[in-house]
């Protein structure tokens, strides 16, 4: 059920918490209503089912909180997606918050995951915030990192690196995509194929490393341009969705979510809902580093040009 009111749908969300009453929650409503068409669109791309059954109930943190630039669209039909995904699918149930007094031990304890939702420049300036996200995700939980969510920890190195990058720009609106792990589970989504995607592309630096994480989607480059090489990374690896394991814990992230129209694409969408079951711990998949394995996995190229 969907409700419109968004003091009634806070409300819902607020009973949802019930470890802590004191945040200040916020459901998708009250950043601003999706247009019922696009609300639509939505739920008919949603996946009709969990694609592995959870192990047990799962509850994921929708985070959304913004210190730098807000990307609207993008949290607003992401949080809405995600929630309507779990409510669909029965994988996990949501709860929605930009309330950094979240990061707690005791108010963590109730979460399986956290998605960081397009979040920009947090900076966790409290040393017990910081405390209290490393002992999550190395204690066995998840982190779901959404388009935005590498414009953060700047002042943090080692979030940085459970992240797994750091925003180095956006030079890019339309790539050509190829699955570099075609035979990976999360990858399944794709039905083995390559593709093109109009989008907001981020530039990633340090530490992105293929050394600790295992790349599943980059750019294929050598469908593109000269220009669209020329401002990318100089060892030409342009990644775009990877997980990694950090401690017991498992972290994925992709790129994809800038665009409203992202969250009502049944490919992406079946590949966020992989990607948030691996982190909660239901959807098994190997996080070797790429530059660990052997023989190197044989790459699936995009289309010579969008369909």
């Amino acid at each position: 059920m969907r409700i419109s009111s968004p003091l009634l749908r806070g409300a819902a969300c607020w009973l949802l918490a019930g470890c802590f009453c004191v945040l200040a929650v916020r459901c998708t409503a009250a950043e601003g209503q999706l247009p019922e068409a696009d609300v639509q669109k939505i739920e008919e791309a949603l996946p009709e089912k969990a694609t592995v059954k959870p192990a047990q109930p799962r509850k994921v943190l929708l985070f959304s909180r913004c210190e730098g630039f807000r990307h609207s669209d993008g949290i607003v039909a992401g949080n809405l997606a995600f929630e309507l995904m779990g409510q669909k699918t029965g994988a996990f149930s949501t709860v929605v918050s930009e309330d950094m007094a979240v990061f707690t031990s005791e108010n963590l304890a109730p979460f399986d995951a956290i998605v960081f939702n397009n979040t920009t420049t947090l900076k966790f300036e409290n040393p017990a915030h910081r405390e209290a996200l490393m002992a999550f995700i190395k204690g066995g939980k998840g982190i779901v990192g959404v388009h935005s969510s590498t414009d953060n920890f700047y002042n943090w190195p080692e979030a940085a690196a459970m992240m797994g990058g750091l925003f180095d720009g956006h030079p890019w609106y339309r790539c050509a995509v190829k699955l570099d792990d075609p035979q990976h589970p999360l990858l399944a989504a794709f039905d083995g194929q390559g593709f093109w995607i109009s989008e907001e592309m981020y530039k990633l630096r340090e530490p992105y490393s293929r050394d600790r994480l295992r790349v599943l989607l980059s750019m294929d480059l050598g469908k593109m341009t000269a220009k669209d090489t020329e401002v990318g990374r100089e060892d030409k690896d342009n990644p775009i969705a990877w997980i990694q394991q950090v401690g017991e814990g498992r972290v994925f992230y992709c790129s994809f979510g800038h665009d409203r129209k992202i969250f009502w694409q049944k490919p992406l969408l079946q590949f966020y809902l992989d990607g948030i079951q691996y982190a909660v711990g239901d959807l098994k998949a190997d996080a070797t580093p790429s530059a660990k394995l052997s023989p190197q996995p044989v790459p699936v190229l995009a289309p010579e040009a969008p369909k």
